[in-house]
């Protein structure tokens, strides 16, 4: 390990390690490849160390504590040396053209498909630095160390996938550039490999294109009456899912089936704990998230908390919460104040609850190591949320509002034209939910995949 990944300091750092002396060194500038690659294409009986475009008084310390017979230099005026270097041999390496020899960083080596079709990595060991530094005579460096070097930059969760594929598979990796405050979970979600339904570790990457686009079943398990997912079985369900979603593919998105189960169930009735919300048993909703990780579905869990809150509910089932295809939705229209009963009023929750529930879930991610996980939030009006410019979106989450009015195709419009205008619509991804009998008419794929932002959360009741 290194503390520095600036090859000049990096590579005086890796011969203080290695070496307690020398009877050779090799000494080229750190910004002339041609120069690395003569020492690397002559070999070097001793460590290779790196310099600016004259000898850096920490490199001329070093090869002094090694006493070496010889230093054979590359890229630098021998006499120079000589004069900085009394009384030690001095020669120069025969110049090299084109890459490294024997010298391959990881950025060049992850290109190969094979690498991403193998699942694994060509390196035992591996540093990730940040793209600013030079990788190939860093690399050259580390080779004596047998460590390869990838340079990366931003989210290492949207790395391309034989990137990934190769940090997953090395035995060893360490960060030697500060690659920001998320890096450290980021890397053990890369690491552990678990991917989302539909493939990667990040649910909606706007840099990538088209990309996933979630089409749900919605409703409770036990019942046809709350939504269509209730007229089947799971396994029949992921059959039908595959037709409600033709044609939602159509902008080049993957589209993957899923299951948005009522997990807690607004009551008429006060329930004996008084809270106006019936909880469904764990055994009643495993068989779905089964179903869903066999099928390559994902699963959300909606709740309706009555008077309960959304962080006390979203705890009961965090057994489910923990797996890698699961994620969580909150319906405000059922969140009731004290004294409030359900279809008297629309329910409404303040950002400091759902707040909470953000903290809880992203907590969960890290100490898992699970990929992004999808949080819905229902609103079709403003009263739903209050303060929804304070929510929180960390990149542990990905936060979808979701617009679930009915009616009128033209006043789910109108809905949609609004809340998507507001200042913070920016900072979420947009959903959109179709009822089959209280719409009129209900939109057609080609409609919802007009709407402006497009979709990637379309469930179907």
């Amino acid at each position: 390990m290194v503390s520095d990944p600036s090859p000049v300091p990096a590579s005086i750092e890796v011969s203080q390690a290695l070496y307690g002396c020398a009877h050779e060194v090799g000494v080229a500038p750190a910004g002339d490849l041609a120069a690395v690659a003569a020492l690397v294409a002559r070999g070097v009986g001793g460590p290779l160390l790196l310099t600016g475009p004259r000898l850096d008084a920490a490199l001329v310390q070093e090869v002094r504590r090694l006493e070496p017979d010889r230093v054979v230099v590359a890229g630098l005026d021998a006499d120079a040396v000589r004069r900085r270097l009394p009384g030690i041999e001095i020669t120069r390496a025969d110049a090299v053209r084109g890459r490294l020899p024997g010298v391959e960083t990881a950025r060049a080596a992850v290109d190969d498909a094979a690498v991403a079709a193998a699942g694994r990595s060509p390196f035992e060991r591996l540093w990730l630095v940040d793209d600013t530094v030079p990788v190939e005579p860093l690399a050259a460096v580390a080779r004596q160390i047998s460590v390869d070097v990838m340079a990366v930059s931003g989210d290492l969760r949207a790395l391309a996938p034989p990137a990934r594929a190769a940090i997953a598979g090395a035995s060893e990796v360490q960060m030697l550039s500060d690659l920001g405050d998320d890096a450290s979970w980021q890397l053990d979600v890369v690491r552990r490999g678990a991917e989302l339904p539909g493939g990667g570790l990040v649910m909606f990457d706007p840099a990538a294109g088209p990309g996933r686009r979630l089409v749900a079943a919605y409703g409770h398990p036990s019942t046809s009456a709350l939504g269509v997912l209730g007229e089947q079985g799971p396994h029949d369900g992921l059959e039908r899912l595959s037709s409600i979603a033709e044609g939602y593919d159509a902008d080049g998105s993957t589209v993957v089936p899923t299951f948005e189960v009522i997990a807690t169930v607004a009551s008429a009735s006060a329930g004996k704990d008084g809270d106006y919300s019936g909880v469904t048993a764990r055994d009643v909703i495993r068989p779905w998230i089964e179903a869903a990780a066999a099928g390559g579905a994902y699963v959300v869990l909606d709740l309706q908390p009555g008077r309960s809150d959304f962080l006390s509910q979203a705890r009961i089932y965090e057994e489910f919460l923990r797996q890698p295809h699961v994620g969580l939705a909150l319906d405000p229209e059922w969140r009731l104040k004290p004294h409030q009963v359900h279809l008297e009023q629309v329910g409404t929750v303040d950002a400091a609850e759902i707040n909470q529930v953000v903290e809880w879930l992203a907590g969960i991610v890290r100490a898992e190591a699970l990929p992004q996980k999808l949080l819905v939030l229902h609103q079709f009006r403003f009263s739903m949320i209050t303060n929804r410019d304070q929510i929180r979106t960390p990149p542990e989450l990905a936060v979808v509002i979701h617009m679930d009015g009915q009616g009128r195709l033209a006043v789910k419009h109108d809905t949609w034209n609004a809340l998507t205008a507001r200042s913070d619509a920016g900072r979420f991804f947009w959903g959109w939910k179709n009822f089959y009998d209280e719409d009129s008419p209900m939109a057609t794929a080609d409609e919802v995949l007009a709407l402006s932002p497009p979709p990637v959360f379309v469930s179907f009741q």
